[in-house]
Order: structure tokens, then sequence, then C-alpha cells
């Protein structure tokens, strides 16, 4: 039965005025480039019945075409069935299997998140690896009895959620950094994604698709990020899921388009996200087709099926115990004019108001060549935004001025590779400019000048004056490092490693090591050790900050890079921390006959 429960919505609404957060009924696309924000819809279409999906999407788009409208929600994956009955799923989830509101208009300014807590536990997948495992063995046994050639396996997790939605929502979105956000209020579900995928956008009689197919995790500093980037363009596999794909959506593109149109613009560019680097391509079409018969032709996108998609849908059907439901479906609006923008919804959640409830899915592209191990891997990388988000941060350089910036040139290009790799707005004439302003209040022979820089490009500056110190006394770290941690290698506000290691230390600095037993770095500087009358400090895979003045003494060969273990470390000829504000710093190692692991 079609459920329009527009005047319940409606004594949900509050007035006109804008809401400091969406409410029931409100939905809001966010992207790195423009915002829209849909309030307080005139009507509401909602059903959980595959068989009313054509007519409603065809009820709103006549609504949308005479009355001047916009209509913004969402498809469930499980409304394939409704375009074509050869494509099998379970039956719909819990959640509507479509939810449309009707607006008149929408803003560009989204709400303020609340400064609401969020509380998530921990995510428990709902398969084991050795469920995954099996799967991918079966899916295996029909790439090679031919009944397809590539299959999306999906799996949920599930965590119980606290808090306010949208303040989740809106720290997703600056974790993930996707063009394709969309947060969505429909009373009994709040459906968030921060998808990097876009599904169709039309403009006019333009048709544009981005299908997305190849991931590969992103390196820790900005050379060893380049080279993952490299790797996953030039890789075999991945390029081969991609043509698959590509392939399947010019077809059902193809369908509705002009002929000799469909065109691929691109091939296998990567894309760049807050963890992992994935693959796409665009195609473009021209076409006069309506929504609903966009829909009926494009609709699931086959990046998230396999192809062929009609005997893969069933295979999926098969190996998932349970619907997808807003998962793999598409989100977005359409409006007067031809103009329409939906996402693929990958990176999706979907929270249970009234029990509290978050499922999260993942999923990987599994070939006859897909290892299970890697696949897994995928399926973990690609959770990563949810299950360790990163947290808020500047970044920041500490210089030294004693009459002149001291290396300024090698701490410029350090923070313009980090604003690179983490996506910050940098404009090196600005910085300079800011710098020279410090500069030009400065009275003191010598001071410490501490520069933050924002993700916006805003800058600020502090001066604190340098205390001469004798010596410091340094410990290990009672416990390790992981030397995978993305900020070990990047100078930023977010310090919490360095943090928690003073907070357990009685002494003046702490000197880390990783998972592998290898020394890294002390809270505040680099680390050298002298053996042999030679002066040795750890590489900068071990997981650790590529200091300036230490980059300024390899250069010089006043000092060279090697592994120190722990072990090395306590039985040293000499110790000595070096930054560039402080130079050699000598050091006093306490309590090394208690180091963790020795």
């Amino acid at each position: 039965m079609v459920t329009q429960a527009i005047e319940t919505l409606r004594s949900a609404f509050p007035s006109t005025d804008t809401p400091t957060e969406p409410v029931v009924g409100d939905m809001c696309l966010v992207s790195t480039s423009e915002n829209r924000y849909f309030h307080n819809p005139i009507d509401v279409y909602s059903t959980h019945e595959v068989a009313e999906v054509m007519s409603l999407i065809e009820t709103i788009n006549a609504r949308v075409q005479s009355e001047s409208l916009y209509a913004a929600g969402y498809l469930a994956y499980e409304a394939a069935t409704a375009f074509d009955s050869a494509l099998v799923t379970h039956p719909p989830a819990r959640e509507p299997v479509l939810w449309f509101g009707l607006y008149k208009d929408y803003a560009s300014t989204l709400p303020e998140p609340s400064a609401q807590a969020v509380d998530i536990s921990q995510w428990t997948p709902s398969v084991s690896r050795g469920e995954f495992d099996i799967a991918i063995d079966r899916i295996r046994n029909y790439i090679a009895a031919g009944d397809t050639y590539q299959v999306n396996y999906t799996f949920p997790m599930y965590a119980d959620f606290c808090g306010s939605p949208y303040a989740w929502f809106r720290q997703l979105c600056d974790a993930q950094r996707a063009d394709y956000c969309t947060y969505l209020n429909t009373g009994s579900h709040v459906i968030m994604s921060a998808s990097p995928e876009l599904f169709f956008r039309l403009d006019g009689t333009r048709l544009t698709t981005m299908p997305m197919k190849g991931t590969i995790a992103r390196g820790p500093t900005l050379a060893s990020d380049h080279a993952q980037r490299d790797r996953l363009s030039n890789s075999q596999k991945d390029r081969a899921e991609n043509i698959m794909i590509v392939d399947l959506v010019r077809n059902d593109m193809g369908r509705i388009s002009e002929t000799g149109t469909v065109r691929v613009e691109s091939r296998f560019n990567a894309a760049k996200f807050d963890t992992l680097w994935q693959m796409t391509s665009t195609i473009t079409s021209e076409t006069h087709a309506e929504i609903p018969e966009v829909f009926k032709a494009l609709f699931p996108s086959g990046s998230i099926t396999g192809a062929p998609k009609i005997r893969t849908t069933q295979i999926i059907r098969e190996l998932e115990p349970q619907p997808r439901g807003a998962y793999c479906g598409a989100i977005g609006y359409w409006g007067p004019d031809h103009q329409a923008e939906f996402n693929v919804a990958i990176r999706t959640a979907t929270l249970n108001v009234e029990e509290e409830k978050l499922v999260y899915s993942v999923g990987a592209g599994i070939t006859w060549d897909s290892s299970s191990e890697a696949e897994y891997a995928e399926c973990l990388l690609k959770a990563e935004v949810v299950s360790r988000p990163k947290p808020q941060f500047d970044l920041l350089e500490s210089l030294l001025w004693d009459g002149d910036y001291f290396l300024l040139e090698r701490h410029l290009t350090r923070l313009n590779q980090s604003a690179e790799y983490f996506g910050f707005a940098f404009e090196e004439s600005v910085v300079r400019a800011a710098l020279t302003g410090v500069t030009d209040r400065i009275e003191s022979d010598a001071l410490k000048v501490r520069l933050l820089l924002s993700r916006n490009g805003n800058l600020a500056t502090e001066t604190t004056p340098i205390i001469p110190t004798d010596t410091c006394s340094i410990t290990l770290a009672r416990e390790p490092v992981d030397q995978d941690d993305v900020f070990l290698y990047h100078k930023t506000t977010h310090r919490s490693i360095y943090d928690s290691a003073l907070d357990k230390a009685e002494t003046d600095d702490v000197v880390l090591w990783n998972t592998r037993g290898e020394i890294t770095e002390s809270t505040r500087a680099n680390v050298v050790i002298k053996r042999n009358g030679i002066w040795t400090t750890p590489p900068v895979p071990s997981g650790l900050l590529a200091g300036t003045y230490r980059a300024q003494l390899l250069d010089d060969g006043s000092i060279q890079e090697g592994i120190i273990t722990k072990g090395d470390f306590v039985s040293a000829d000499e110790v000595c921390l070096i930054n560039s504000v402080r130079r050699w710093i000598p050091v006093n190692l306490l309590h090394s006959d208690s180091v963790p692991g020795r």
C-alpha cells in the first residue's frame, strides 16, 4: 500500500524558518563544491511495496514538471525489481523501498550540526572471515561456470548509536570529502551517505555517469601516496574490473540515448579520498528520456551488482542473506528542466531511530583473479571512514626565528606536501606574508614561531620565547605506536598519540617505537644514536615525521638513516634528539632497565 504520510509528517515540521538541524522530511545534499538543503516538503511519497515504485516515480515526475517542484529522496536497492522483474532481490528492508519529498525550492546553506556528543559502539560485521571466504569461493565457482564475470559481494556491520545523527553525518562528510554526500530524515529512519560515486547526472539532454571500480589504500606520505595512486592506475586487475562495469553502463545508457552519442570521456582516473584511492571512468550521452525512463534503464548501477547484471543479481540474492536497503540504491534529487543528480549509495549508513541501531555496509567486486584475503582487507579499508574516523585538525609548523627563519624553505615544502595530502587550501605567498608579518613585530633575538593552517586555508601564528636547557630526560614509551597511522607522518594539531605517551611518563620527553620494535621518534623531535662514531636516525617508514633539521643533516652527511631497534637504542654510545627549533638536544636516558620488550 502507498504510504503518503503527509499530514503526519507535517505535524512534525516546525515553521518554515530554517531549523538548527534537519527535521523529519528534510534532506541535505553535501559536496565539496555546492550544497542543497531541501526543507519542509509540501508532499511526501513513500512505499514499502516494490509493485508501487514505478507508478509513484511517474506520479512524482509529473508533478515535478507540471508544478516546477523538486523531488528529493531515495530508491532502495530492492527497487530494482520494479524496473525489470528479471533483477532478483530480497523483499525490501524495514525502511521504505522508495521515499521522496516534493519541495518548492532548496537552500544553498546547510543547517549547522549541534554540539551534542555522538557515541557509537564497536562495529560488528554480519559475516565472519570464514563465511566471507566461503562466499568468495562460491563466486569463483560461478565465474568458472560462465554464469558471471564479476560479483559485487557486500555485507552489513552493526552498531548501537546515541546522539545527533546529523552531527555524525557532518563528521562523516568531513572525513570522506566526497562529492555526493546525502542526509535524509524519513522519521523512522535516518539515511546518511558519504558516497564518492555519481550514479547519474542529467543536465538538459546531457546524461553523465561515473562508475567506480578499483580500490587501493592511500600511502602515509605524499610520495608513497602518489606511488599507490600510480599502482592503482596501472593495475591490470583493477582496469579489467573497471572495463567490465564501463561496458555494462554503456549498454544501459544506450537504451535511452540518441544513437551514436554514448561516449567514454575518460578511463581509469584515480580519485583521492580520506583512506583510499578509487578508479573511476566517465561516460556521457545525449538523451530525451524522462526520469522514470532513466531509472528503468540504469537502476541499479552496474558497479554495485557486477556483470552481467541480471544473472549476477540472482547470485547476490543467493549469497547475501539480507536486503541491502538504501545501501547500493540511489539517493538524490531531480527538478524541472531535466535537472537531476543521484549518487550510488555506497559508504552509506542507515539509523533505525526508535531502536538506535546503525547499519553500515561494505563490499568488494569479486572476479576470478580476486584474492579472498585482499578483498576482505578492501572491505575493512572501506569501513575505516566509520570505524576509524579522522579528527578535526590543523596543519602545523614550528619555526626558529633567529634574525631569519631557520630552514624556511624546507618548512614550506613540508607544509605544502601535507596540505596536498589532506586536501587543505595552501597559498605559499599568503603563508610567507603571514610569517613576514610576525617578524615585523618581533623584538626578541630568538623565538619559536608556531604556524597553523586550517583546511580552508586560514592561518594563525603564535610566538614563544626559547628557554635554554642543558639536557632532556627521556624514556621509552610503554606501548608501541602503529606505523600505519598517517598522523605520525605529518605535523598536525592532532597529537593524541604523543600526549598519551607523555601522560604515562615522568620524564621530559618519551621516545616512541612501533609494532615491529623499531625506534621512531620522540614526542617533540627526531632521534639520533651514535654507535662506532656514526650518528644514525630511523627511516621514515618506521613511522615518524620527516623533520626539517633531520633532512638538513642527512643532506650534509652528518647523519645517516638506518633501522634502530630498542636494543640498539638503549645500548647506544650516545643519544640525542634533533629538531629545527633547538637543533641538537643532549639527553639522559632513564629507566632503561625496564624497557618494554627489551
